[in-house]
């Protein structure tokens, strides 16, 4: 069924570019004769793999550190209360800000580029983990206390399982949100990366070669999504479905 859909959407692209010939939209067989000689050259895979790790870094840096303050919050009532406007402040601070700011503080370098890509994230892990932990079942914290579960066994029998929607979720719409950020920092302030190239062609109205390289990301991050966050998600979930 996926792939009848891609093909579906494929048609429908041929026939629009048929139709309406343009250099602006261009049709799939010269997206994919650019990502050939794109991917020949070498330059697609290593500007590929540059914002795959930028992705990466920023992604778990965010996933890290927003699942600490999210689940501190949802257990600590007054310092949920205390730190709320700031969570509030910091949700409706523009991406564009956070990065111009990155940039002009610490400079045009590796660390500013992952850590605004991450800050922008935080927010939403933390609001996403809160909520999370303040719909726990208190039923399963009380059993762990008379059996005298340990940190680490709270953490893997009682805390994570019943967290692992909430984390599934914004895992998801993180690496969605987290990716094209980093298309904007590496577009701003990087010499190379996806963003780059995609702000290279722009200036060369080369839409086959954007649309080669924005495919390629997305190819990816399907087959991650496919192969990986799935079955992953499918193996965490066992112990909710009856026997």
């Amino acid at each position: 069924m996926v792939l009848l859909s891609f093909a579906v959407l494929m048609i429908l692209w041929h026939i629009g570019a048929t139709f309406w010939p343009s250099r602006s939209f261009p049709a799939p067989l010269l997206v994919l004769q650019k990502f050939t000689s794109e991917t020949a050259s070498g330059d697609l895979p290593y500007h590929l793999a540059i914002t795959l790790w930028r992705v990466a870094a920023s992604f778990f840096l965010a996933m890290i550190i927003g699942s600490v303050i999210g689940v501190f919050l949802g257990t600590h009532r007054r310092a949920d209360q205390f730190f709320n406007p700031w969570l509030i402040l910091f949700l409706n601070i523009p991406a564009l800000v956070i990065i111009v700011l990155a940039y002009i503080w610490f400079g045009l370098n590796e660390a500013a580029a992952i850590g605004a890509v991450a800050l922008n994230k935080i927010p939403n892990v933390v609001v996403t983990m809160r909520e999370g932990t303040r719909a726990l079942d208190g039923r399963y914290a009380e059993m762990a206390r008379v059996y005298r579960f340990s940190a680490i066994d709270r953490l893997r029998h009682i805390l994570l399982p019943q967290l692992q929607p909430y984390i599934a979720a914004t895992s998801r719409s993180g690496v969605s949100l987290i990716w094209k950020i980093v298309l904007v920092v590496e577009l701003m302030g990087r010499s190379n990366g996806i963003g780059f190239q995609i702000n290279l062609f722009f200036q060369l109205f080369d839409v086959a070669a954007i649309l080669a390289y924005t495919l390629a990301f997305i190819a990816v991050m399907l087959f991650i999504e496919l192969v990986l966050v799935q079955p992953l998600e499918h193996t965490s979930t066992r112990w909710r479905r009856p026997a």
